[in-house]
């Protein structure tokens, strides 16, 4: 979910701004349990191309071990063994 920076407290944003200059990444605790990270737009962007690139490659090592099915039935039927 995207919100917009008019939705955020002026402050929050630049506290985060403060912040994320100072730090890689800022934890945002709720109720003392870490539930959120705050970081650059550039480094999350590159933390999705990583997990694309990984998914690629878990991918393409399926296709190589023969772990792909050649039509949806077989698909949705070992989804269905799996869930019993």
């Amino acid at each position: 979910m995207t919100v917009s920076a008019s939705e955020v407290k002026t402050k929050g944003v630049s506290l985060f701004d403060k912040l994320c200059s100072a730090f890689e990444e800022v934890v945002i605790s709720v109720r003392g349990k870490d539930k959120y990270v705050v970081l650059p737009f550039e480094e999350y962007e590159q933390y999705r191309a990583y997990k694309l690139e990984k998914a690629y490659k878990e991918v393409m090592q399926d296709k190589k071990n023969a772990k792909t099915h050649t039509d949806m039935q077989s698909h949705l039927d070992k989804i269905e063994a799996e869930l019993e």
